[in-house]
């Protein structure tokens, strides 16, 4: 028989997960693109609006809704998530938001976004995720689902920083 701590720690438990890859593009330019919300929909498919709410962006604190097809919804309406900015570190290449609120059942979700030098044009990506367990869906199933999504993202970076620059290029010979 369980006593009510051992009962208590399993709801308190947390999923976790992570992906990452390689972008071949330098760190810096990859920070550019990542850590500004305004150029979420250039690298992750699935976003097609991300509003500020409140707050300064890159300062703790600040909220911005995200919205679009992340994740499949029994009505088919695009799906929503509140976020809320924990820490941005331009300096070691992190940020961290946490999910405030959704239509989505992951509220309270913390991802961990960190980049790290791999050479001197290549960035490893560190995406991580920690989530309340959701009720109805297996651990395993979520966390390959996320890691899926999320690593589909990683692998548009290096597209999305390649399009900025053919698009200067062209404006240039304008």
């Amino acid at each position: 028989m369980s006593s009510p701590l051992q009962k208590n720690e399993a709801v308190n438990q947390k999923w976790h997960g992570s992906v990452g890859g390689i972008v071949d593009a330098p760190i810096d330019e990859v920070w550019k693109i990542v850590s500004q919300s305004s150029r979420l929909h250039e690298w992750m498919p699935m976003v097609e609006n991300c509003t500020d709410l409140s707050g300064k962006e890159g300062v703790p604190g600040y909220t911005r809704l995200v919205s679009g097809f992340m994740f499949p919804q029994k009505d088919e309406d695009r799906s929503w998530v509140k976020e809320r900015l924990v820490l941005m570190d331009p300096l070691s290449y992190i940020y961290v938001y946490r999910m405030e609120a959704s239509n989505v059942g992951l509220d309270g979700s913390l991802n961990s976004f960190k980049l790290i030098h791999y050479g001197d044009d290549s960035t490893l990506v560190e995406w991580t995720f920690e989530i309340d367990p959701v009720e109805g869906l297996s651990e395993e199933g979520i966390v390959d689902y996320l890691g899926y999504i999320y690593k589909s993202c990683i692998n548009r970076i290096e597209g999305a920083i390649e399009a900025k620059k053919s698009c200067v290029a062209f404006l240039k010979k304008l």
